[in-house]
């Protein structure tokens, strides 16, 4: 197991980064509370979790160990894989996603692209009683300021990655950017988006 990656990001986007390691680049797969964390960096140190499948060897980062942990929480629940986990992880924060889980709130989870309302139970069934014992006290996901010209492509190639239709993403973004009369950040974009598709 790879337990973090430390190295300069040659590429960013909000669902996957490129990290050389002395000229040896890694593809590792981030949720957007990760994305939102280093998007201003140039270089940073991942924690990461090793998904081997037939087909392929597939890294996903984190930013901190906690976020790391409850990933890893997520997917030892029946239903839930890493790209599920990583839209849950997208959507909430990993605070939020244990304080729905400790306080049963199963409709925080319904919500969520590809967690139906039996899924979220099992959640919260088999994570209630381990999350409770963790310190849930986690520093809230910084939203940096600045949006680049090519917000828009951005958000929908990583809502199309995370699962949606294009058509779907591309309408209710076009939506938002006019609705909006302020610059959107790309996070607060991708999310809001999120909460209209779910």
């Amino acid at each position: 197991m790879i337990a973090y990656i430390d190295g300069k990001l040659t590429y960013k986007s909000p669902t996957h980064v490129h990290m050389d390691i002395g000229g040896l680049a890694y593809e590792i797969q981030i949720s957007l509370n990760t994305y939102a964390s280093i998007e201003a960096m140039d270089a940073v140190k991942l924690f990461t979790h090793l998904i081997v499948r037939d087909d392929a060897h597939i890294l996903f980062g984190f930013f901190d160990q906690k976020e790391k942990d409850l990933f890893a929480h997520l997917i030892s629940v029946s239903g839930i894989g890493p790209n599920t986990a990583r839209v849950i992880l997208s959507y909430m924060t990993p605070k939020e996603a244990i304080g729905a889980i400790i306080s049963d709130n199963v409709a925080a989870f319904k919500k969520v692209k590809g967690v139906g309302p039996k899924t979220a139970q099992r959640i919260i069934i088999d994570l209630k009683d381990k999350l409770a014992k963790i310190n849930a006290d986690m520093d809230e996901v910084i939203s940096l300021p600045g949006i680049q010209p090519s917000v828009r492509e951005e958000a929908i190639s990583a809502l199309v990655a995370l699962g949606f239709q294009k058509s779907a993403v591309s309408k209710q973004i076009d939506k938002l950017m006019t609705e909006d009369s302020e610059d959107l950040q790309l996070e607060a974009l991708i999310k809001s988006v999120l909460r209209q598709l779910s």
